[in-house]
């Protein structure tokens, strides 16, 4: 079998025109590609990016290992490479700090605020939860349970050995499993814990479960979408089982305060569950009005008329409540973070009108 050859960031040649800091990807061309244009190539290659914005990526970041531009235009050969000398992120902002909700020797539980990435990536590797943590207790052993989205708030659980990783993933699986068969015909039975969100809706969904297959959404370039699934669950069909359980807490005009209880844990699960009942979350880029808001967003391009749609700079989500046995210890858990203040703060200016 042919071995892959791959491109190190020493053997490229270093553009004049990079800027200072620049960080570095290097995108082989698989056989397939062959003849295909750079962008459509590079749109598929980078997450949340449209073929439009992957032009301008391209115009303004991208060569050939020689440190020759490269056009959007042009046709790529098989087994070449496409090298991205990109502007570093603007992280000027400062440490934010992490409130902890609960901490013994196994776990520690903090309460995320919004728009903040909790692990590094290319474009936010300063100023992320891992990355403060770790600043904080230097050679401490973290590790992530779970994870939210940059713009969701709240609960966000963090093992401290190897040991308390594995027993509490293990544990929010079963627990998962177990309340998806408790309430798959009868969900106001069971058992009164598990893993609830609150968000407020454009709308005001009804009270009770929304079972309804995702899969996903292969056909959008923004590869991190889901949909609902059209070809069923199950014999080999594409879509995973999705049930959420939906209590409308408050209304006030056009908009409902809700808390949501995750039966299964699929991505973007709420919010793609309340949209497709056509009740999206308030400042959804990617569920929302419009879904082209979500690439804008990244690079930091939304106008006016974008927030005025979104009426949120973020989705307004909260992961509100964990409760279950401490994987280790058995002692019960009951982890509760309130309603953030942005949210609070958009709430009661409905009250006002």
């Amino acid at each position: 079998m042919q071995r892959v050859r791959m491109l190190k960031k020493s053997e490229c040649v270093r553009p004049a025109a990079a800027p200072p800091g620049a960080l570095v990807r290097i995108f082989r061309v698989p056989p397939e590609w062959a003849g295909k244009r750079l962008d459509t190539f590079l749109s598929a290659q980078l997450r949340n990016t449209s073929r439009t914005r992957a032009r301008a990526i391209i115009e303004q970041s991208a060569y050939d290992p020689r440190g020759e531009r490269m056009k959007p235009s042009e046709r790529l050969k098989a087994e070449s490479f496409v090298v991205l000398w990109r502007r570093p992120p603007d992280e000027s902002d400062e440490p934010v700090p992490i409130p902890v909700l609960y901490e013994d020797d196994h776990l520690l539980v903090v309460d995320k605020p919004p728009l903040l990435t909790v692990h590094p990536t290319a474009r936010h590797h300063r100023i992320t939860v891992l990355s403060l943590l770790e600043a904080e207790r230097p050679g401490q052993f973290l590790s992530l349970i779970h994870r939210l989205d940059r713009e969701t708030s709240g609960i966000l659980m963090l093992a401290k050995s190897s040991e308390a990783d594995r027993a509490f993933k293990r544990r929010l699986e079963d627990r998962s499993r177990a309340e998806t068969n408790q309430y798959g015909m009868t969900p106001e039975a069971g058992p009164s814990i598990g893993k609830t969100y609150l968000a407020i809706t454009w709308g005001i969904p009804s009270a009770g479960l929304i079972d309804v297959p995702l899969e996903p959404d292969t056909d959008n370039p923004l590869r991190v979408k889901m949909r609902v699934a059209t070809g069923g669950v199950g014999d080999g069909a594409p879509g995973m089982e999705a049930r959420t359980l939906v209590e409308v807490l408050d209304t006030r005009g056009s908009y409902a305060l809700i808390r949501c209880r995750l039966l299964t844990g699929r991505q973007h699960q709420i919010r793609i569950h309340l949209a497709s009942q056509g009740f999206p979350v308030v400042g959804d880029k990617l569920y929302g009005p419009d879904e082209r808001l979500l690439a804008r967003a990244a690079d930091g391009e939304l106008t006016d008329e974008d927030l005025a749609k979104l009426e949120l700079p973020r989705q307004a989500l909260h992961a509100h409540s964990y409760a279950l046995e401490h994987a280790l210890s058995g002692y019960p858990l009951d982890l509760v973070s309130p309603l953030p203040p942005d949210l609070q703060e958009f709430w009661d200016e409905q009250l006002e009108d």
